[in-house]
């Protein structure tokens, strides 16, 4: 998706209004080093990194690459358009008094309020960065898993509501990773359709915090899947392996919907 990810939940869109995140999985962005459909016979991939080549290739493949799209979340119109290792991110608010417009191109954000750019200090630029950068990656989950900040690891297998899957950890370097390169995540891969069904991450800014995410009206349009989230909460400390089984169980709180909506293809 775009630079890789300076933040990965920040207050951000793609979680509730009540999350206070931050700036995780949203890490500094540098282009994919793995394409799910560009692998050479000479890279040897472990278990992790080709179940991930596998569900990015089941998400949309190489066609995130050259990908122009626009969408609604939480009333805000957002728009990304990548070419290769290049992107701009785009996010339009028109509030009562000001339409505000943030671009973010190579890693530059601009932010223009009512036609003229105006200037910001360092810790605006990332905050508008972070949740310009967290609401894109989330919806094009899990086109930036190839990051080169990226770590995965196999954890094995489970069942969730009589589904079977294989269940990924990523983590982050330090280098390069952001400030919240020590949160982590994981992922619940189907595995017979190679889909992210489920994911979950933890937090460490705020006091910390723990998410669980349930997929639900997957569609595909013009041939990228984009799929909606039931957004729970669970107490803080809790494995994120234990997750699936409190899901179950019903222990986990809802917090919100993470919804995108009017979903256009601009290169159409």
């Amino acid at each position: 998706m775009k630079p890789i990810i300076q933040i990965l939940i920040l207050t951000l869109c793609l979680t509730s209004c009540k999350d206070s995140v931050k700036v995780t999985v949203t890490k500094e962005s540098t282009p994919n080093i793995i394409k799910a459909d560009t692998l050479t016979p000479s890279k040897i991939l472990s278990k992790a990194e080709q179940l991930i080549n596998k569900t990015i290739k089941a998400h949309g493949g190489s066609l995130y690459d050259n990908a122009s799209y626009t969408f609604i979340f939480r009333q805000k119109e957002y728009t990304f358009t990548n070419n290769g290792s290049d992107y701009r991110y785009e996010m339009k608010n028109e509030t009562e008094a000001d339409l505000i417009h943030d671009v973010l191109e190579n890693d530059i954000l601009t932010r223009i309020v009512n036609d003229k750019p105006i200037k910001l200090n360092e810790k605006q630029i990332k905050t508008y960065t972070g949740a310009l950068n967290s609401v894109i990656y989330f919806a094009t989950l899990p086109y930036k898993l190839n990051d080169a900040t990226v770590n995965k690891a196999f954890k094995g297998t489970t069942s969730i509501k009589n589904e079977d899957y294989n269940i990924i950890e990523v983590t982050f370097n330090k280098e390069g990773g952001g400030q919240d390169h020590d949160d982590e995540f994981y992922f619940w891969i189907n595995t017979k359709t190679n889909t992210i069904d489920y994911l979950a991450y933890n937090y460490r800014v705020n006091g910390g915090g723990v998410r669980f995410r349930s997929a639900y009206n997957a569609r595909t349009v013009d041939g990228i899947r984009f799929q909606d989230y039931i957004n729970f909460k669970a107490p803080v400390n809790t494995l994120l392996k234990d997750l699936p089984k409190l899901y179950e169980n019903g222990e986990l709180k809802e917090l919100s919907r993470i919804e995108t909506e009017n979903i256009i293809n601009l290169n159409k």
